[in-house]
């Protein structure tokens, strides 16, 4: 089994049946995180925003580098989140399905296919977060949780969206040498992960943060060490 599919629908849906057990506490998480325990930045409560989503896909990885992150950095051109890396991800489609059910499931699916060439056949979906807000961007994002159980081959498909594909070691992210706090010219701060010749900031890094602390994972780190930003980030 990989993805599961609902034959009545032909729709995607959730399974945690075989996934290894170092996932189990990334599984607890999923199914007992409050909205607030993850970010401030909720989505209005008068249902505005666009709806999107992200796929926070788990590797097995090799026996060395252990448990890996697939992410992706996106393009320098784009209008919005440029340069940034970032889960796969974007705006749900109408043929993706209800925003409020299964939707955020095919979305994460077909934008991780879309921009990474990832095969979603290999993909087993076993849990998501609670919908988060980006305000610079007015995205309503859900963040979907699934198991590599099939590794296939991945990397830039469009590179106008996208400038490289990667994966990330956990051992990486938990490492305190990897760890810092980025600063803002607004004055705003949070998490960040020196990695892969990358600072994985914003809206990703907090994701990655709150899953490495709630799951247990987080290891002491000094979180007066900062990297700027510029105004253009």
């Amino acid at each position: 089994m990989t993805r599961v599919t609902d034959p009545r629908r032909g729709r995607v849906t959730l399974s945690t049946e075989g996934l290894p057990s170092w996932l189990d506490p990334v599984v607890r998480v999923a199914e007992t995180v409050a909205p607030n325990e993850l970010s401030r930045f909720l989505p209005p409560a008068d249902g505005a925003g666009r709806q999107a989503a992200v796929l926070v896909l788990f590797g097995d990885g090799d026996g060395e580098r252990g448990p890996e992150l697939l992410l992706m950095e996106r393009s320098a051109a784009l209008r919005s989140h440029a340069g940034q890396p970032a889960f796969p991800g974007g705006t749900l489609d109408p043929e993706d399905g209800d925003p409020l059910a299964d939707g955020p499931l095919s979305a994460a699916l077909r934008e991780a296919e879309e921009e990474t060439g990832l095969d979603p056949d290999g993909v087993q979906l076993f849990g998501v977060l609670p919908k988060l807000y980006i305000p610079v961007s007015s995205f309503v994002v859900t963040p979907v949780l699934g198991w590599w159980r099939t590794p296939s081959p991945v990397g830039v498909v469009d590179p106008n969206e996208t400038a490289r594909v990667f994966t990330v070691p956990v051992a990486d992210l938990t490492d305190p040498d990897n760890r810092t706090t980025t600063v803002h010219p607004s004055g705003h701060r949070g998490p960040a992960f020196l990695v892969e010749s990358a600072v994985v900031w914003g809206f990703t890094a907090g994701i990655i943060d709150r899953l490495l602390h709630y799951t247990g994972w987080e290891r002491p780190w000094d979180r007066e060490k900062q990297v700027p930003l510029d105004w253009r980030s």
